[in-house]
């Protein structure tokens, strides 16, 4: 089963000024003398920032910043050197353009666990590259919590789960089918809800109730994994996995190992699946950070590496 859903769990901030006084479209501009300038300026907005300020999560969970409109290509080394990103231990990582709208910061390797994060976007004066202006300031912390991880084999009908390092449960699962097959590759979660409608029609499968791959179901323990719609669930469909292909991409557990799973993982987790013939998903299908390997990461980065 799958549903397409964007953004949720995250602190929006939709709406909200960033910053203003210095540079318009990359040029300086004297004090005093650009009062008016500067408050006639369109005002550059984030859209928002994950993680949320104050919250714990997984290890492989990336900063993620959403700007409302787009940032030129001139622009971006400026403002990745404003978002500053700060650590209780040296960690090295880069900024990552995956578009003119979303920046994500990742370490390389997975985050330890304890790490306490912050990041001051030091956003005033600060322009876009498109005559827009930052005009405030944010600060987000979190917490790096337990190494939670889960390994599911799409071939081997399995999904082991490890804290850290350590195996603590290995259950039945059915993944994808052939023609529907789950995205391989590693996938951090994004959020976790106690019910969730999943309809054909919201995934492009079909819109047809009369498609023998129509449905539109509400179904428990839902994990949610990527925007195109990957979730771990219990499906009625599927009450006893293990043994066939089972989803439309989504990986399903048993009722109770799917409540178990539910109330352990955070979001950030990674979950990793292999063996599906459908390819990793993309970095920016939710946060599949991992699916890029360093020098891919590098590439989308205007400033490069750098320990925080």
């Amino acid at each position: 089963m799958g549903r397409t859903k964007r953004r949720v769990g995250v602190a929006l901030l939709t709406g909200a000024v960033l910053t203003g006084a210095g540079v318009i479209g990359g040029t300086a501009m004297a004090a005093g003398a650009n009062t008016t300038a500067q408050a006639s300026a369109p005002a550059m907005l984030l859209d928002s920032i994950s993680p949320a300020n104050g919250a714990t999560v997984g290890v492989a969970m990336p900063i993620s910043v959403v700007f409302t409109d787009a940032v030129a290509p001139s622009a971006r080394a400026g403002i990745e050197r404003h978002l500053k990103v700060t650590t209780s231990r040296p960690v090295t990582g880069a900024w990552h353009w995956f578009s003119a709208k979303r920046v994500d910061w990742r370490p390389v390797g997975y985050w330890v666990p304890g790490t306490k994060v912050t990041l001051d976007a030091q956003l005033k004066g600060v322009a876009d590259g498109h005559g827009r202006l930052g005009t405030h300031e944010y600060k987000h912390a979190f917490t790096i919590g337990a190494d939670f991880e889960a390994f599911v084999s799409a071939p081997g009908h399995t999904m082991k789960v490890t804290r850290n390092g350590k195996v603590i449960r290995t259950m039945p699962i059915d993944a994808g089918s052939p023609q529907f097959p789950s995205w391989d590759g590693t996938m951090a979660v994004i959020d976790k809800q106690r019910e969730v409608r999943m309809t054909s029609c919201s995934v492009g499968i079909t819109c047809n109730p009369n498609n023998p791959n129509f449905y539109d179901i509400t179904l428990p323990w839902d994990v949610h994994l990527t925007y195109s719609g990957t979730y771990v669930h219990y499906s009625t469909g599927d009450p006893f996995p293990g043994h066939s292909y089972g989803s439309h991409g989504c990986v399903h557990l048993s009722y109770a190992n799917a409540e178990w799973y539910y109330n352990q993982v955070k979001v950030g987790d990674p979950l990793t699946i292999t063996g599906s013939p459908r390819g990793k998903a993309a970095g920016d299908n939710g946060y599949a950070d991992y699916n890029l390997s360093w020098s891919q990461w590098l590439a989308g980065s205007a400033t490069g590496a750098h320990t925080a």
